[in-house]
């Protein structure tokens, strides 16, 4: 998810899509949390890890 908020946040600002972008910070937010609660051990939707 991380790198799909990556992708849709470059390619939101080369083609000047401002839905892109926001679609591409979100999706990275989401990213970021599910990593931080999956590093801490903690089970999030069932699963220790996120790849």
């Amino acid at each position: 998810m991380i790198v799909l908020g990556i992708i849709l946040l470059v390619l939101g600002f080369i083609f000047n899509f401002p839905i892109l972008w926001t679609i591409g910070i979100v999706v990275l937010v989401i990213g970021l949390v599910l990593l931080l609660l999956g590093s801490t051990g903690r089970a999030v939707g069932g699963r220790r890890h996120y790849y």
